[in-house]
């Protein structure tokens, strides 16, 4: 077991820091145990198994179990818990933003290995939510191993695992379609993928584009969950221009261009501003069915 104090440079809210990288709560990569936050990764040196617990305020104690221990804490377990986050440039210009900048600004933004944060965007492209995750489990199972220390967790993905699926298994684990073309592309290119990490912010985002079936909502999930990237905001999303609007204009409706419009004194931090908004909880009015399908990419 290999073990790491983490102290952050700003204060971190650990669980809710860390939850866009979990899948659910039926995830196979990672559990929630109180305060403690369990998370298997795949670095250069092998599978890991970390846990994180919070200490202090702005203190992570990290252990780790496998081949990949070492990296995992030194690089993997900083990055989920926001330590390469600095939010100290960003100023509120709203009054619901600075709301939830006061009470949110422990949720910072992660960092975090491309390959699983794109499959799982993937799989998340135009279908309910509760589908994506129930396919996430399943390709998780099919194409990892368990992780290393016997405490019930399994593998991200494997690249390699991912490309050799076809469409006939992908389809009995519920991925069809665009999605299962997107999902075996993107496995045929995981060292690229995993250089991202050390990109330029933009320059990563222009390799995602050019991945046939990556568009711009499936890139800035990547570039803000994987990345880091303070100014990716989720373009094509089915309710965020609606919060956005709501938030910043008091409109009960927006679009994809009226929520860049009003995003634009943001610039920078764009991204910030989705996840201040989205860890408030605020929705826009609702006129219609409770629909999370996706019908963007």
């Amino acid at each position: 077991m290999t073990v790491r104090r983490i102290e952050l440079q700003h204060p971190v809210d650990l669980r809710r820091t860390i939850f866009p990288l979990i899948r659910g709560t039926g995830d196979p990569t990672a559990r929630v145990e109180g305060g403690t936050v369990w998370r298997a990764v795949r670095t250069p040196d092998g599978p890991a198994t970390m846990k994180l617990r919070q200490s202090a305020i702005s203190t992570i104690e990290a252990e780790a179990w496998g081949p990949g221990a070492e990296c995992a804490v030194a690089v993997d377990a900083p990055g989920a818990v926001g330590s390469f986050d600095d939010p100290t440039s960003f100023v509120a210009r709203d009054p619901m933003v600075a709301l939830a900048w006061r009470d949110h600004r422990t949720v910072l933004l992660t960092r975090a290995d491309p390959f699983p944060v794109l499959v799982a965007a993937v799989l998340e492209q135009k279908v309910m939510g509760t589908e994506a995750r129930t396919a996430w489990r399943r390709v998780v199972r099919m194409t990892a191993d368990e992780a290393p220390g016997d405490h019930g967790l399994r593998l991200p993905p494997d690249a390699e695992r991912v490309a050799s699926l076809p469409p006939s298994e992908l389809t009995k684990l519920g991925v069809t379609g665009t999605r299962a073309a997107t999902l075996r592309e993107v496995a045929r290119h995981p060292k690229k993928i995993a250089a991202l990490a050390g990109a330029p912010f933009n320059e990563a985002r222009s390799w995602l584009r050019r991945l046939p079936g990556v568009g711009p909502w499936t890139e800035a999930e990547v570039a803000r969950l994987a990345l880091g990237d303070p100014d990716a905001v989720s373009v094509g999303d089915f309710h965020l221009p609606n919060i956005v609007a709501w938030a910043l204009a008091g409109e009960t409706r927006g679009t994809d261009d009226r929520m860049l419009e009003l995003l634009e004194p943001y610039r920078g931090q764009r991204g910030r501003v989705q996840l201040l908004l989205e860890a408030s909880g605020i929705t826009a009015p609702r006129f219609g069915p409770k629909l999370e399908r996706r019908t963007f990419f």
